[in-house]
């Protein structure tokens, strides 16, 4: 399912329906279901897909095996940010691009944009949530109106080691209390799903064998609403948020991302500061203990 319609390129992304529920998989078990370009664009046709479809009520979205998601992708061989893509707003091709400018516009479209695009949509969203949802595997859930986690689940920010104010869509302090999103970010541990819970940011828990019966079950309800009356509740929150300066906030943590982006070139050639997957990944298992 591809911008483009080809059909040659890995299946980064699993669509069905069931019972009036499209459930949105994630496909990249083996990398984590880190998201590379191509698994966004997956992503957005299979939102599109259930936007169109009227007999979808409700939109699940979920990661197949052990992890929701690792984050974006910074270093798995199918990393794809040189290849072409298919932007849906209206920002130029990153690729002839020089400097600050190519990753700029990049993230534009690709990160946030597609969060934003996300966030819109008009049927109620639930993230299904296992193992780690780090980094732009919180950006995923945070575009959705329920997160639904299973008991083994995290929640991650360790960005701060790439010098970064935070992922792209900066959710962080209207999720979570202030202090505690700073603490998030500034100490970048894992957040376990319980913590999560008793701040508002995780809806329920469940057992990993039952998260996705449970899941289908708080989807069905949802599902016998009116489905204008589900987008008109959807649109309310959304315009309460924005009154409350999520927009403006993001935009404005925006541009301060990108100067750490820039920063990061000058100083070390490299967008990330050289922390390549391996490298995170590490540093967070060594600072949650398990190695």
């Amino acid at each position: 399912m591809t911008k483009d319609g080809q059909q040659d390129e890995p299946e980064f992304v699993t669509y069905r329906v069931e019972d009036g529920v499209a459930w949105v998989m994630l496909n990249r078990p083996q990398y984590s279901n880190a998201q590379n370009y191509r698994l966004l664009a997956q992503l957005d046709d299979a939102f599109k897909h259930a936007v169109e479809d009227d007999d979808v009520k409700v939109i699940v979205l979920g990661g197949e095996g052990k992890h929701f998601s690792a984050g974006h992708d910074i270093g798995t061989p199918e990393k794809d940010s040189h290849m072409p893509r298919f932007r849906t707003s209206m920002w130029w091709d990153h690729l002839n691009k020089g400097g600050a400018e190519r990753q700029y516009v990049l993230e534009q479209d690709g990160y946030l944009g597609l969060c934003r695009r996300w966030q819109e949509i008009p049927k109620p969203m639930i993230a299904m949530v296992q193992g780690a949802c780090i980094a732009g595997g919180l950006m995923l859930a945070w575009v959705c109106d329920l997160i639904v986690a299973s008991e083994d689940a995290f929640f991650q920010d360790p960005v701060q080691r790439m010098a970064q104010p935070g992922v792209e869509y900066f959710a962080h302090a209207f999720e979570l209390p202030p202090r505690v999103a700073r603490e998030l970010l500034l100490l970048g541990r894992r957040m376990p799903a319980q913590r999560a819970y008793q701040f508002g940011m995780v809806n329920e828990i469940f057992p990993r064998e039952t998260l996705r019966e449970e899941v289908a079950k708080i989807a069905a309800e949802i599902a016998q609403h009116d489905r204008f009356g589900l987008a008109l509740t959807k649109q309310a929150f959304n315009f309460v948020e924005d009154l409350r300066g999520k927009r403006q906030a993001m935009d404005g943590v925006f541009h301060m991302h990108h100067l750490a982006h820039a920063h990061n070139q000058l100083m070390t050639g490299n967008l990330v500061g050289g922390l390549d997957a391996k490298a995170m990944a590490a540093a967070n298992k060594k600072q949650a203990g398990e190695g």
